[in-house]
C-alpha cells in the first residue's frame, strides 16, 4: 500500500496511519527508545482523528504520492474500516477476518485497543505506579468506588481513569511507552514501527 497527503515533504518515505494522539505518542516514545530516528528514516506518523477516516486518509495518500509506503495501526474493533479503505483501492486482504492478511500490508491490530496492550505489557500493578507518579492516586481511589467500576478488574479500572479526562490517554500513553520493558513492547507497536522502518529504506 503507497502513497502520501498532498504536501508532504518529499524526504518522506513512509507513513503510519493512526487513529488519535495517543497512538502517536506511543510510537514516537518507542521509535526514540529503540534509536529510531523518524525524521531522519522519513517516517512520518499521522493522526486521523479517528479510524473512520482512514479510507479518505488512504485515497488521498494513494493519489498524491504513490512512492510513499502506507501503514497502520487499528483497534480490535475497527477491522472492518481498514478492510474496506484498502479494498476501495483494489487492494486484495483476503477472508475475514483478516488480521495476519492486514499485518502482511503493514495493519497492525491492537488488541483491544493501545491502553489494553500497554496495560496488559506493563501489569495493571505496574502501571498504577505510573498512575500514582502522575499525582492521580486520589482520583483513581475516588474512581474505583464508583458503583459503575468497583466490580470491574483493575485492569479496566486503569483503562477508565486513562479516558476520562481530556489529555489522559496521551499522557499515560506515553509514560506506558517509555516505562514497558523493551521485550514486553506490544506486538502491534513493534510490528508497525519495523514495517515502516522496513519501508522507509532506499529503493
Amino acid at each position: 500500500m503507497h502513497g502520501a497527503p498532498e504536501g508532504t515533504d518529499a524526504r518522506v518515505r513512509a507513513v503510519v496511519l493512526v487513529e488519535g494522539p495517543s497512538d502517536r505518542v506511543a510510537l514516537e516514545v518507542l521509535a526514540r527508545r529503540g534509536g529510531m530516528d523518524l525524521a531522519a528514516r522519513g517516517v512520518r506518523i499521522v493522526s486521523m482523528d479517528g479510524i473512520t477516516n482512514i479510507g479518505h486518509f488512504l485515497t488521498r495518500h494513494h493519489a498524491d504520492a504513490p512512492d510513499v509506503r502506507v501503514c497502520g495501526l487499528y483497534d480490535d474493533a475497527e477491522e472492518r474500516f481498514v478492510r474496506r479503505g484498502l479494498e476501495r483501492l483494489g487492494v486484495e486482504v483476503g477472508p475475514e477476518p483478516g488480521r495476519a492478511a492486514l499485518a502482511e500490508r503493514g495493519f497492525f491490530c491492537c488488541s483491544a485497543d493501545l491502553e489494553d496492550e500497554l496495560i496488559r505489557a506493563l501489569g495493571p500493578a505496574e502501571v498504577v505506579l505510573l498512575v500514582e507518579a502522575q499525582g492521580q492516586a486520589r482520583s483513581f481511589r475516588t474512581l474505583r468506588r464508583q458503583p459503575a467500576l468497583r466490580d470491574q478488574s483493575l485492569h479496566d479500572q486503569l483503562r477508565r481513569l486513562m479516558s476520562g479526562r481530556s489529555g489522559g490517554k496521551e499522557r499515560y500513553a506515553a509514560a506506558m511507552a517509555e516505562a514497558v520493558p523493551w521485550a514486553q513492547v506490544p506486538a502491534p507497536l513493534a510490528g508497525v514501527l519495523a514495517y515502516a522502518a522496513t519501508a522507509a529504506l532506499p529503493r
